[in-house]
C-alpha cells in the first residue's frame, strides 16, 4: 500500500513557505530577515496557486522557497546577528545599572560580521562580479554626495567617496571610458573593462537631502554589500595592472579639496624587498657579515667564468632571439590552409585607436562655473591635460596664464571688456568652447568643429549615445540621402510652380509616369515619348520612374512580409499572440511620433526658405 498523502505536506504547500513562518523558523526579527535576504540574493516567489501554497488560505502574503529558507538557517551572518541581539541586551542592562567598565568591555568586544564569504558565493568568477557592479557604483556615488547625519555616519560617506575616487582613478589610468551623457538626473558614464560594459550614474554637485519617505535601512544594507563587492573588484583591477591597492591618500591635499587627486597611484613593482637580516659571525677575531660573504661569492663566480662560457651564453642568446620569431608552418591535415596567426610582434605594430588618446594633443582650462570633477575626469580619461582656478580646489598643474592652453571650457555668455594687447593675443590663440563639446567629441569618437560650440552660441541637441530604438528620430546631424533627394524634388516642384507650368500638364505627366511604371517596354517607351512631348527633362522623368518603382517594390515586400506574419501568428499561442500585438502597437506608436516630428521639421525648413 502506498504512502498516504496528507493535505499541506506535499506539492506547493511543501515547496513554498510564507514570510511569517520563515521568520519564525529562523528566530530573527523582520528587519534581520530582510537584511539576510538582500545579502544572500533571496527574493519572494510567486506560486502558481497561492491558495494551495498557503494550505487553503487566500490571505495576501509573500512566499519564499522552502529550500532558500533552509539555506539561510546555516548562514554565519545569522549567527552574528543573534549574537549582536544578545550584546545589545547586555549593553543596555549594563548602562542601566551604571556598570561603565562592563559596558566599555562589551563595546570593545562587539560582534562584527564580514561579507567576504557571501561575495565568493554569489560571484564564483571575477567576470561575474564585474558584470554586477553597475548598481554598486551608482549607489556609491549617490551616498558620496549625501551629507552625513544621524542616519548616515560620516565614516560611511567618506568610505563611499574613497571608493568613488579609486574607481575614477582606475578608469583614467586604463583609458577605459567610452561614452558619456549629460542628463537631468546626472552624468551617465560607460566604460569597457575586460570586454564588459559598465554603466553608472553620478549626480551633479548640488546639495542633496534624504527624503523622509525613503527607507534608508534597506539602502544601507545594499550599500554594505556593494562596498565589500567593489573592494574585491578594485583590488583585482589594481593588482592586474601592477598598482598598489588601496592607493595612499594625502590628507593635506584632501583637506584642500583636491578630489581624487589626493590619491596617488603607485607601481607595486617599485616596492623594495624586505631587508635581509645582517648576520655577523666572528672568525679568527674578524667580524664576517652576510654582505661580505655575498661579495666574496660574486668575486669567485666572476673569476671562474672563462671564454667557453661566454661563447655558450652568446649562443643561447642567439637561440632565444630565433625562438621569438614566429615561422608559419603549413597544416599537416589540410595543405591548402595557411592562416596568418597574430604574434606579439605583429600586435605591437598595429596602430593604436585614437579613441583612448582623443584629447592628448590639447590642453584645457576650466572656467570657475564649470564642474571640475566631471570634466577633469573626462579629459584625463582621454589623455588630455587640464587645469582649473584656485577657487575650484587645489592641485591644478598650471594656471590660466599658461601659454600651452589650447581650449578654455566656459559656460557663461560673452561679455565685452577691456583687455591688454597681451590678453587679447592670448585669447586669440585659444578656443573658448562650451562644456557640451567635450561630451559630444567623446561620443562621436573624433574631434568636432568648435564653431558650433563656441561661447554664447545655441548648442546642437545633446543626444543619448546608449542606443535608442532602430529608426528613432534624430533632430541633428546631416540629413539622410533620401531626405535630401525629397527636398530637392520639392524645391524643383516649387520652382516649376513659380514659373507658371499649367497644372493640367503636370497632372498628365504624372499620370503617364504612373501608367508606365510596369515591366512592359512598350508602355515604358510610350510614357517616355509622352514626357518628352510635354517638355519634361529626361533626368526628372528617370528619377520619378525610380521613385515609383521603389514604392511599388516596397509595397510588394510589405505584402509578402504581412502574409508571413499572418502565417506565423497562426502558429503562436494566445499569450504569445497578445504579446506580439503589444509589441506591434508600441512600434507603430513610435513610428507615428517619428513621422510627426519629421513632418514638423520639414515645415519649419519650408518656412525658413520662404523667409529667406
Amino acid at each position: 500500500m502506498g504512502r498516504l498523502k496528507v493535505k499541506g505536506k506535499a506539492g506547493a504547500a511543501k515547496n513554498y513557505t510564507t514570510r511569517s513562518s520563515a521568520v519564525k523558523k529562523l528566530q530573527c526579527s523582520l528587519a534581520d530577515f530582510r537584511r539576510l535576504c538582500i545579502l544572500k540574493g533571496i527574493f519572494p516567489r510567486e506560486p502558481r496557486s497561492r491558495k494551495k501554497a498557503n494550505k487553503g488560505s487566500s490571505a495576501p502574503t509573500s512566499f519564499y522557497y522552502t529550500k532558500d529558507i533552509a539555506y539561510l538557517a546555516h548562514e554565519p551572518v545569522l549567527k552574528k546577528l543573534r549574537e549582536h541581539k544578545a550584546f545589545a541586551k547586555k549593553l543596555s542592562r549594563a548602562i542601566g545599572r551604571g556598570e561603565w567598565s562592563s559596558a566599555k568591555s562589551l563595546e570593545e568586544n562587539k560582534p562584527i560580521y564580514r561579507l567576504d564569504h557571501i561575495i565568493k558565493e554569489r560571484y564564483p568568477t571575477f567576470v561575474d562580479a564585474l558584470r554586477d557592479i553597475d548598481d554598486g557604483l551608482c549607489m556609491i556615488f549617490l551616498f558620496a554626495s549625501l551629507p552625513s547625519n544621524a542616519r548616515l555616519p560620516h565614516e560611511l560617506v567618506e568610505n563611499c567617496a574613497r571608493l568613488a575616487a579609486e574607481w575614477q582613478l582606475y578608469v583614467m589610468h586604463s583609458h577605459s571610458l567610452r561614452k558619456v551623457f549629460l542628463s537631468i538626473k546626472g552624468v551617465y558614464y560607460q566604460a569597457e573593462i575586460m570586454d564588459q560594459t559598465v554603466t553608472w550614474l553620478v549626480p551633479y554637485q548640488f546639495t542633496q537631502n534624504v527624503p523622509a519617505d525613503v527607507d534608508v535601512r534597506v539602502m544601507l544594507t545594499f550599500l554594505e554589500l556593494y562596498q565589500t563587492l567593489l573592494s574585491f573588484v578594485f583590488f583585482k583591477l589594481y593588482t592586474d595592472v601592477g598598482l598598489v591597492y588601496p592607493p595612499p591618500l594625502d590628507a593635506k591635499k584632501d583637506e584642500n579639496g583636491a578630489g581624487f587627486n589626493a590619491l596617488s597611484l603607485q607601481d607595486s613593482s617599485r616596492d623594495s624587498e624586505p631587508p635581509q637580516p645582517n648576520l655577523t659571525t666572528i672568525i679568527e677575531g674578524r667580524h664576517i657579515t652576510g654582505k661580505v660573504v655575498r661579495q666574496t661569492i660574486k668575486n669567485i663566480n666572476a673569476e671562474s667564468v672563462d671564454s667557453a662560457d661566454v661563447e655558450m651564453s652568446n649562443a643561447e642568446e642567439v637561440v632565444e632571439e630565433a625562438e621569438e620569431e614566429f615561422v608559419l608552418r603549413p597544416s599537416t591535415s589540410d595543405k591548402t590552409v595557411n592562416a596568418n596567426l597574430p604574434t606579439l610582434q605583429s600586435l605591437s605594430t598595429l596602430p593604436q585607436t585614437i579613441m583612448t588618446n582623443l584629447f592628448s594633443p590639447y590642453t584645457f582650462f576650466l572656467s570657475r562655473e564649470t564642474p571640475r570633477g566631471v570634466f577633469e575626469f573626462l579629459v584625463r580619461s582621454f589623455g588630455g591635460r587640464i587645469g582649473w582656478p584656485s577657487s575650484s580646489g587645489s592641485g591644478s598643474p598650471f594656471d590660466e596664464t599658461d601659454p600651452s592652453i589650447t581650449h578654455v571650457i566656459i559656460d557663461r555668455p560673452v561679455v565685452e571688456k577691456q583687455e591688454t594687447p597681451e590678453q587679447r593675443e592670448l585669447r586669440l590663440r585659444r578656443k573658448y568652447i562650451q562644456p557640451q563639446w567635450i561630451a559630444d567629441c567623446i561620443n562621436a569618437g573624433k574631434i568636432l568643429l568648435e564653431e558650433h560650440y563656441s561661447q554664447g552660441k545655441t548648442l546642437p541637441p545633446h543626444l543619448s549615445p546608449f542606443g535608442e530604438y532602430e529608426g528613432a528620430y534624430i533632430p541633428s546631424g546631416e540629413d539622410a540621402e533620401g531626405e535630401r533627394v525629397e527636398e530637392e524634388e520639392e524645391e524643383a516642384i516649387e520652382e516649376e510652380a513659380d514659373v507658371g507650368t499649367p497644372a493640367e500638364e503636370r497632372q498628365a505627366i504624372l499620370n503617364s509616369v504612373i501608367a508606365a511604371a510596369t515591366d512592359d517596354p512598350t508602355s515604358l517607351r510610350a510614357a517616355e515619348l509622352a514626357a518628352e512631348a510635354a517638355g519634361v527633362d529626361f533626368g526628372d522623368f528617370d528619377a520619378k520612374m525610380k521613385k515609383v518603382a521603389k514604392k511599388q517594390k516596397n509595397i510588394t515586400e510589405k505584402e509578402i512580409e504581412n502574409a508571413e506574419q499572418d502565417m506565423n501568428k497562426m502558429m503562436m499561442s494566445n499569450k504569445q499572440r497578445k504579446l506580439y500585438e503589444k509589441m506591434k502597437y508600441s512600434n507603430k506608436k513610435k513610428d507615428a511620433e517619428r513621422t510627426e516630428l519629421e513632418s514638423r521639421k520639414k515645415e519649419l525648413k519650408k518656412q525658413k526658405r520662404k523667409q529667406t
